[in-house]
């Protein structure tokens, strides 16, 4: 590994930094707290960057690079950690993204997420699980929780399918498969048509990124398994929208029917900055699957699926506001930050106002 960007990673943690970029004819820059600040003064010339983000990939991965014009993976460097990468072109030139990942998983408690809810979740014998976000709001960290959990307390055999895989996890009562796509397997798709013939109880999908996986992840689930995985999708109601449409028309009634029956949560997250400007605080969404959300996702009325999170608290069901109202009394976020996130400022005001 190139000397530059190995001490550019391993000062990543002194720095607070989540990001590392890596950009042509650009001083390299992290990501702390939210924020993109200068990482080095020194402007990286278009063959600096290219050399240190090669020192990254083996020759197989150079290939695919070359190939693809883009490439995941995941680097570990002695007595620093491990980083999740993504290398790619940018107008002819080579730039790089780098994730540090904890030392260590977190539990449900330190994400911000409540236990009680999360751990109920982790104890379910089969159905779908969903964490959803936009990038960099920590789902790969809570699917890692879960996973963390379920060896510990399960003798299941859980198989992870990850692209690349980031959190390593050791067996425990419960026996871990992680494939990597590219490594292990072709494709999420791929992995999926063969992971029930491995004898599985729990299965971790990285991402639900097109058709055949959103199919097959819904057939692991609907056959018995319990299946995690995620969506870029900002919302329960959004996520449950966005699977459907994505079936041809004249399979997506049968999809909601498989749909309602086998989702058993959403939880869809975002990470803010601390009022204190240390750090960045979880905000989530939490929907479960009651009768009445399962029927309403049959009958075509997910646009009531939110009164339903509303009226579900005694479930363990918050809706965003909620949960920006409540880490706003609580001092961690400011009222800006909150308000900035809001999906509707009106009913986010009335929540701040009731019992204050």
């Amino acid at each position: 590994m190139d000397e530059d960007i190995k001490r550019l990673m391993a000062d990543m943690k002194q720095e607070n930094a989540s990001d590392l970029h890596v950009i042509p004819n650009l001083q390299p820059r992290y990501r702390v707290d939210g924020e993109i600040v200068t990482a080095d003064p020194a402007e990286l010339s278009a063959e600096d960057s290219k050399r240190m983000a090669l020192s990254l990939l083996d020759d197989r991965q150079k290939e695919q690079l070359s190939n693809n014009k883009e490439l995941d993976l995941s680097v570990g460097i002695e007595g620093e950690g491990r980083y999740r990468v993504n290398v790619y072109f940018h107008q002819g030139n080579i730039s790089a993204a780098i994730r540090r990942l904890p030392e260590q998983i977190p539990d449900f408690e330190d994400l911000g997420l409540p236990p009680s809810v999360m751990q109920d979740l982790c104890q379910k014998n089969w159905g779908l699980v969903l964490v959803t976000g936009p990038t960099g709001s920590g789902k790969s960290t809570t699917m890692a929780a879960m996973i963390d959990l379920i060896k510990r307390v399960r003798a299941d055999h859980i198989v992870c399918i990850e692209d690349p895989v980031e959190y390593v996890h050791k067996s425990d009562l419960g026996i871990v498969h992680q494939r990597e796509v590219g490594d292990d397997t072709l494709s999420f798709a791929n992995a999926l048509k063969y992971v029930l013939r491995q004898d599985p109880d729990v299965v971790q999908i990285g991402e639900m990124r097109d058709l055949e996986t959103v199919r097959s992840v819904l057939r692991v689930a609907e056959t018995g398994h319990l299946a995690v995985s995620t969506l870029h999708t900002n919302t329960a109601v959004a996520t449950i929208n966005r699977i459907i449409d994505i079936f041809p028309p004249g399979e997506q009634e049968q999809v909601r029917v498989q749909l309602a029956s086998v989702l058993e949560a959403v939880i869809s997250q975002r990470l803010l900055p601390r009022a204190d400007g240390d750090g960045r605080v979880l905000t989530c969404e939490i929907m479960r699957a009651t009768p009445a959300i399962r029927n309403l996702i049959r009958e075509v009325q997910t646009e009531q699926i939110y009164s339903q999170i509303q009226m579900g608290s005694s479930l363990g069901m918050q809706t965003l506001n909620s949960s920006l109202a409540q880490l706003t009394k609580q001092g961690k976020i400011s009222e800006r930050s909150a308000k900035n996130m809001s999906p509707d400022l009106k009913e986010l005001n009335r929540l701040l106002k009731a019992g204050s």
